[in-house]
């Protein structure tokens, strides 16, 4: 995910399939992403993890033809959306911590 673009900011309605989260995060779900231009985009959730008390997921297209994002997923009034990650510090320490987890699944 490290070629995530930080400064193309998404601006993005998030809508979620139905689902429950009892937060075991086995996901095998899709979301759709909502572009700045109305446009959907479906994207398959690869993992969820935690950092400093917050949620992060990591989205990737289906078939490939879109890069993969890393989004914050915070809870407003009771439902859980996604948003971007628009601090540089924070945005650093996720990818950091993602391509660990990238790296402990390889070995």
């Amino acid at each position: 995910m490290s070629d995530h673009k930080h400064d193309d900011h998404h601006h993005h309605d998030h809508e979620h399939c139905d689902h429950d989260h009892d937060h075991d995060h086995e996901h095998d779900h899709k979301v759709v992403l909502i572009d700045e231009n109305g446009e959907e985009k479906t994207f398959e959730i690869v993992t969820w993890f935690e950092l400093d008390s917050k949620e992060y997921v990591v989205l990737v297209s289906p078939d490939g033809d879109q890069e993969g994002v890393i989004l914050r997923v915070e809870v407003e009034e009771g439902e859980e959306i996604l948003v971007d990650i628009e601090d540089e510090a924070e945005w650093e320490k996720v990818l950091a911590t993602y391509e660990k987890l990238l790296e402990q699944e390889n070995e």
